[in-house]
């Protein structure tokens, strides 16, 4: 088994951290602690280019667990209306951590929030796993999940999540890492072109109101690749919201990204019916990132392979239950080149 570093302790427990390259160069860390992706280098035209936002030490990505850098939230990622669901008739109640009203990613000590045990690591992949209890969090089932992050040559990182339960109960993985094309400075000239042509509009509080309505003369139209900066009352918009893609249930494109001067692309390939794109025009950390930078406003964008928010209160939305003897399972491939 290839050697696992120390990178501090979680409430008693060792944290480790894994550091995956490719013949092409490419390198990744990956540690326990959340399933984080704490580091990504691709090739570019002066060298290897860090793409990827994260934090040097464990404490800050414990102090700033809330904006989930580079974590697989779970066990439903996104938002739940109300904090609240019904499931084969019974009713159950989670944690309310968006402003006391809804549920968003789980909680706060979700699966961004726990230390994963590391199940199988060659000098390419490594498959990390994590079980919550029946009654964990309000969710009703014990499940068990795994995700595999496995570098391909020369510079695609493949994520592959499974999951069984002996409930039924529902269940969205995804991770939220945060890129930054250009490896520096905001995003919002950098070009993103989706494989999309509806979306589902949110309220004030970006809850889905459960429309799926059309792209076409609105923010959310990147049919055409176009830059993240969209003027609106002479601001610029801010997404953080579900785009419908043009297929799910096979491997497919989903979006393709560019930095601004175009010597650095990536494509999001995905079998989810959805994508959460976020332009964190909310970030603010004091903690520096890991060339030093202070992480502030669009300093990455978020490319969430996922179902839709709310799916499990929305019956015309994509299904979100996973049920005894079903396995969930959720294929993500970020795929990079020049």
């Amino acid at each position: 088994m290839k050697e696992l570093v120390s990178f501090g302790r979680f409430k008693g427990e060792e944290v480790h951290e894994l550091t995956l390259r490719t013949e092409a160069g490419t390198e990744m860390k990956v540690i326990t602690f959340g399933a984080i992706l704490r580091d990504l280098k691709v090739p570019a035209p002066e060298g290897l280019r860090r793409v990827l936002l994260g934090f040097t030490t464990l404490e800050a990505y414990i102090d700033n667990k809330h904006w989930h850098l580079g974590a697989v939230p779970g066990r439903v990622a996104n938002r739940i209306a109300g904090g609240r669901f019904e499931l084969d008739g019974r009713s159950y109640g989670l944690p309310r951590n968006q402003e006391d009203r809804h549920t968003l990613h789980s909680g706060d000590y979700g699966f961004g929030a726990r230390n994963w045990t590391v199940v199988d690591v060659d000098s390419r992949s490594v498959t990390l796993a994590v079980v919550a209890e029946d009654g964990e969090d309000g969710f009703p089932g014990r499940l068990t999940t795994t995700v595999t992050y496995r570098l391909l040559e020369p510079a695609t990182l493949q994520i592959v999540y499974s999951a069984t339960t002996d409930k039924a109960t529902p269940i969205n993985l995804t991770n939220h890492a945060y890129f930054n094309l250009d490896g520096r400075g905001d995003v919002l000239h950098q070009r993103l072109a989706l494989d999309s042509d509806f979306f589902t509009p949110t309220d004030a509080d970006l809850i889905p109101t459960g429309e799926i309505r059309s792209v076409e003369r609105t923010p959310w139209d990147f049919r055409t690749e176009r830059p993240f900066l969209f003027e609106r009352d002479g601001q610029p918009f801010h997404y953080d919201g579900n785009v419908v893609l043009r297929s799910h249930g096979v491997l497919a494109r989903a979006a393709r990204a560019t930095s601004s001067s175009g010597d650095v692309a990536m494509e999001v390939w995905t079998d989810q019916p959805g994508l959460q794109v976020f332009d964190a025009e909310t970030l603010d950390v004091s903690a520096p990132g890991l060339d030093g930078e202070r992480l502030t406003a669009r300093s990455g964008f978020c490319l969430e392979p996922q179902v839709f928010p709310d799916s499990i209160n929305r019956p015309h939305f994509p299904n979100s239950v996973l049920r005894p003897g079903e396995v969930y399972t959720h294929h993500t491939e970020y795929r990079f080149g020049r």
